[in-house]
């Protein structure tokens, strides 16, 4: 060819080159679909165009260093618009995004279940657009025929329907997903179930709540969460935890339901919940091996259980005749047997155990016995990120001496100083004060919500800076339930809040929190704000996150200074949020003029991709 000039060699070799540039032009825009929204900011669809009643010249700018507290004359850009995920990420849950791990090449122990916990994007891949509902998404239907069914559209996911059919989990009709309140071991109901469970330990009218003395549940590889939402009739609030694993959207369709549930694994990292925060925790078949790693995960399980807990376990391992299951069962039994457990009942499928009350076992085992105890200086209330140990944790001297957590029964408890409020030198009086300040505050949240809210309007709620549970506690007469948060480097008062018979999760603002997009109807979002700018974070990263998290007409609630309310402000029609109220904490009676309190609902908006699916 060198040093020639042939015609068709040419035309061979330019059709050529246009093949090739059509085959990189179609990898290169197939990819960055999937993948380009990854990137941030410039290369996300503007919210203007998709979006109808969106502002048309947004230019998308935003400042990325803005600072509470700017002068109005100060130039600062704020975004007309954000950007808008792609449909395909309209379930985006930042911290356990497999896309992330697979893009960033993490090398994870997948017998571990490392891939099932958090792995929180870099500032760099975090997504700086708003999260989409999908196709035909309905406000969801209200507490308490939520419990029986939800709209298909808002979780257009049936693989679980067919493939736990026999199973009676979840039931496809129409344009409705129903749930007849089965599960792998209740086919017939979780009611009947709960109250065999109840049955086998003795109590009272088969109540499982004990006559209040049994509050707190945990319910690990929860399903749809139908053995916490029946729970609920008995005055038993449930953690319902399940991974985002091959069920991916199990939990998605608990919140949906109205149910309490958190996205989470018994991995390698400790659960973000303190010690001794439940009196029962339930295993209905959830496929764990409880004897991997010298037993750690049944070890986790013995940080979280109170003082005489219960641990209801379900499997073949408990009534099977095979030889593996029988093997299992007597490995099991021999491990719990030296970490003191003892069968509380045992008949047909489920075998029932229950941690002592004291020490007293602990210190008359044989030296040298394995679990050991853990070491003096381990605290049982460190979370977030803190690996798990194959160790027992020992009662403090004062569960150890009264044998117990020495709580109320549950109403009493509520409103009761428990007993480790001492660990943060508050006083009972101090804790009657704090708890009297909410009632009067969150009066006056109802009150000015009272125009666009009914009875029944409100049902997830999330307390971002939970403090002592007040807020949560505050609610008591209220048909709703209460994700209580609290943050990692601050006080450990999550343990207080589980005392009072409420529930919650250790967080850190400063990333994404572990729920699918739009399963909460009120965010209370008291300093946060304030907080996250102490610790250099982004503002305008919480913003997007609170979004992402929130229903659409969903409510926010922010108490803060003055300077973070204005700074809200700027962003409202950018996120298509719209003002309720505002309010100087000086007309609260226990107001001091320093804190606004700011309410924000949430607007309903739809894409144009999701106006053509429905065309």
């Amino acid at each position: 060819m060198r040093g020639r000039s042939d015609g068709s060699q040419k035309k061979r070799l330019i059709t050529s080159v246009c093949v090739v540039a059509i085959f990189l032009g179609f990898v290169y825009f197939y990819y960055g679909s999937i993948f380009g929204s990854q990137e941030y900011g410039n290369k996300l669809r503007k919210l203007g165009s998709p979006y109808f009643g969106g502002d048309d010249d947004s230019d998308g700018k935003q400042d990325e260093t803005m600072k509470f507290g700017q002068e109005d004359g100060e130039d600062v850009i704020v975004p007309k618009s954000f950007p808008v995920c792609d449909d395909r990420h309209s379930e985006l849950i930042p911290c356990l995004d497999r896309h992330l791990i697979y893009q960033m090449r993490m090398k994870l122990d997948l017998s571990l279940m490392e891939h099932y916990e958090r792995h929180c994007p870099p500032p760099e891949r975090r997504y700086n657009c708003l999260i989409p509902p999908p196709s035909g998404y309905k406000i969801p239907i209200k507490w308490p025929k939520s419990r029986d069914e939800v709209w298909k559209a808002n979780i257009p996911h049936t693989h679980l329907a067919h493939e736990k059919s026999d199973q009676n989990w979840m039931v496809v009709k129409g344009d409705k997903i129903s749930f007849p309140g089965g599960g792998t071991h209740f086919h017939y109901g979780a009611d009947k179930y709960i109250a065999a469970i109840a049955n086998m330990l003795n109590f009272s009218n088969d109540n499982l709540n004990n006559e209040g003395r049994l509050r707190t549940v945990l319910d690990v590889g929860c399903g749809v969460a139908s053995f916490g939402a029946y729970l609920l009739s008995s005055e038993i609030i449930t953690m319902s935890l399940a991974p985002n694993d091959v069920h991916q959207n199990q939990i998605q369709f608990a919140l949906e339901r109205g149910i309490p549930a958190y996205l989470g694994v018994l991995g390698t990292k400790r659960l973000p919940y303190p010690s001794r925060s439940f009196e029962l925790a339930h295993c209905s078949r959830c496929r764990i091996d409880w004897l991997q790693r010298d037993g750690i995960l049944l070890l986790e399980l013995d940080r979280l259980l109170r003082p005489g807990g219960y641990f209801a376990y379900s499997s073949p391992e408990a009534y099977a005749q095979d030889e593996e299951d029988l093997r299992i069962w007597k490995e099991m039994s021999t491990l719990v047997e030296r970490m003191c457990w003892r069968i509380a009942s045992k008949k047909n499928q489920t075998v029932i155990w229950q941690k002592p009350l004291t020490n007293d076992c602990y210190h008359q085992r044989e030296p040298g016995t394995q679990p050991p105890l853990c070491r003096s200086d381990d605290d049982p209330d460190a979370v977030g990120s803190v690996p798990m140990e194959a160790c027992i944790t020992p009662y403090s001297d004062h569960d150890h001496k009264f044998k117990g957590s020495g709580l109320a029964p549950w109403p009493a408890r509520l409103t009761s100083p428990p007993p480790r409020l001492a660990d943060f030198g508050y006083s009972n009086e101090m804790f009657e004060k704090d708890t009297e300040l909410w009632k009067h505050r969150v009066e006056n949240y109802w009150n000015l919500m009272s125009p666009k809210i009914e009875s029944n309007t409100l049902r997830n709620l999330m307390d971002m800076k939970a403090n002592l549970g007040s807020f949560g506690a505050a609610l008591r007469g209220k048909d709703v339930w209460v994700m209580n948060v609290v943050a990692e480097d601050g006080p450990k008062t999550m343990k207080v809040i589980y005392d009072r018979g409420l529930i919650g999760a250790v967080h850190n603002w400063c990333e994404a929190f572990s729920t699918y997009p739009r399963t909460y109807d009120l965010l209370h979002a008291s300093t946060v704000f304030s907080d996250i700018e102490k610790k250099g974070c982004s503002a305008e990263d919480l913003l997007l996150e609170m979004d992402r998290i929130l229903r659409p007409s969903g409510f926010i609630i922010i108490r803060d200074k003055q300077s973070v309310v204005d700074f809200v402000k700027k962003y409202l029609v950018a996120l298509h949020w719209e003002a309720v109220a505002t309010a100087d904490s000086s007309s609260e009676s226990d107001g001091d003029g320093d804190e606004t309190v700011f309410i924000i609902q949430k607007k309903l908006w739809i894409t144009s991709e999701s106006l053509r699916d429905e065309e």
